[in-house]
């Protein structure tokens, strides 16, 4: 260690000292540009001037400069919109951006623009839980992430599985109720498009609403976001959307499923009645041994004159049996399916076509997905801390999380190598955003010596050059 600095004169541990020096001639955010540049490329700057529209507009900066700069924050680690003077001061990135950004009151004003109180005057009596219909501005939102997700998936995929679920996020606000486990809060609704990691759709919902009140109208809405190339849909969700007008949905429209169904005492005791020969073991675990097994169920309210839907019930065994008497401690869960199984003719199963074992496989599949989503949602971007009291306000603020994690998205499997395809938002933040750099000025031209390897330069230039060509092109109909 160095000794040329007494200790009488050190201003920290380590020798060196820390001096005022030129803010604009540096920054260490250089990465977090290409968050911009990722939303200009998708036109995300023209889809919102065109359609997001808030009643009180103010002087001062554009709708779209608002959203960029939320975009901006999320990405950065902020989940106030206080937070957005860390960036504001940051005057090697804002001459890197090329403009100032709006301060917090301003994002607020947006966030606010979208939250209609008249829609509360419909609400039923105190107490009894209900979604609120959407203002325009949320509506227009909604329609803006649509356009994104047909722009930043891939035009070759043609198939489209949809996991759906909901989440609690915990707020001590003063208008926030309480959730079935206790938690005070609100609780969403969120649908993924699995093959592209891409949101299509959110329903942000009291704390008091259950995941299984309606969860039609969330569904219909995601996969009515898909492009219309997709022509194979499926879709995966928990026992909230074990719901009939859902199942006659998804059947109507030829979606093969899985669901987790209501473990009622009558399909229990259909379980329970099933010979030990019709079980087949599919996995053994270190504390017990899990079979599966078809059953023959019909759920209250499903039509007579309909297919019945496919059952498949899962059973899970201790293995230390001798500790239990015969039955204690065995479980039943059960999946419904309108997959048939595969046909016993010699011939490969069709893709809609599966095995019992296969099918709970498949269905396990979302906790993978839909799960991770939720918790980058939560704790690697904004949607853990809601903004204000207003409803419509915390709809928007989550709505635009959803965008961000899409923009993120499209920038992983667009622009950066391989090796970012599934990387969180946490790497994308400590790995690329905050890249610092040294801003120089010759001719009116900016440029920005990166501190880092030669490889990671190449790949941030490659990465700008891949946006600014997906801008270019043409746009493909959505």
């Amino acid at each position: 260690m160095s000794r040329t600095v007494g200790w009488e004169h050190r201003q920290g541990m380590l020798a060196f000292m820390v001096e005022q020096g030129d803010r604009q001639e540096v920054t260490g955010r250089v990465g977090l540009t290409l968050v911009v540049e990722a939303a200009r490329a998708l036109g995300l700057d023209e889809l919102v001037s065109r359609q997001l529209k808030i009643a009180k507009r103010h002087r001062g900066s554009s709708e779209y400069e608002k959203l960029e700069a939320l975009l901006l924050l999320i990405a950065a680690g902020g989940d106030r919109v206080e937070d957005i003077e860390v960036l504001r001061k940051d005057a090697g990135l804002l001459r890197l951006l090329g403009e100032s950004l709006p301060g917090g009151d301003a994002l607020l004003r947006l966030l606010n623009g979208c939250d209609d109180p008249k829609v509360w005057e419909k609400r039923p009596r105190r107490g009894k839980s209900w979604v609120p219909p959407e203002s325009t501005p949320l509506q227009a939102l909604f329609e803006i992430n649509q356009q994104v997700v047909a722009r930043a998936a891939c035009p070759e995929t043609t198939t489209a599985t949809v996991d759906h679920d909901g989440t609690i996020i915990e707020a001590h606000k003063r208008n926030a109720l309480i959730a079935y486990e206790g938690t005070r809060g609100y609780q969403p609704l969120v649908a993924v498009w699995v093959e592209e990691d891409l949101i299509l759709g959110d329903e942000f919902r009291d704390g008091n609403v259950p995941g299984n009140k309606d969860p039609l109208a969330s569904v219909k809405r995601a996969f009515g976001a898909l492009p219309s190339r997709v022509v194979r849909r499926y879709f995966r969700g928990d026992s909230a959307d074990y719901y009939v007008p859902l199942l006659k949905y998804l059947v109507k429209e030829q979606i093969a499923f899985a669901i987790s169904a209501d473990m009622s005492r009558q399909l229990r005791a259909r379980c329970q009645k099933l010979p030990e020969k019709d079980w087949l073991k599919v996995q053994e675990r270190e504390r017990e041994v899990v079979h599966v097994a078809e059953v023959e169920f019909v759920t209250d309210g499903w039509p007579k004159t309909s297919v019945p839907l496919r059952y498949v019930a899962i059973r899970f065994t201790p293995i230390q049996r001798e500790i239990f008497e015969q039955e204690r401690g065995v479980k039943y869960v059960a999946v419904v399916t309108n997959r048939p199984q595969p046909a016993d003719r010699g011939e490969p199963a069709t893709p809609e076509e599966i095995s019992a074992g296969d099918l709970v496989r498949w269905h396990r599949e979302k906790a993978g997905t839909i799960e991770h989503v939720h918790r980058s949602m939560k704790d690697e971007l904004g949607a853990g801390v809601l903004p204000c009291q207003r409803f419509g306000a915390n709809a928007a603020w989550f709505r635009i999380n959803a965008l961000t994690y899409n923009v993120l998205t499209f920038l992983k499997r667009h622009a950066l190598p391989a090796r970012y395809r599934d990387a969180r938002p946490k790497r994308l933040r400590f790995e690329l955003f905050t890249m610092p750099g040294r801003l120089t000025f010759h001719q009116r031209q900016v440029s920005v010596d990166v501190s880092c390897d030669p490889v990671t330069i190449e790949e941030l230039v490659a990465a700008r050059k891949r946006l600014l060509d997906f801008h270019r092109a043409p746009r493909l109909p959505t």
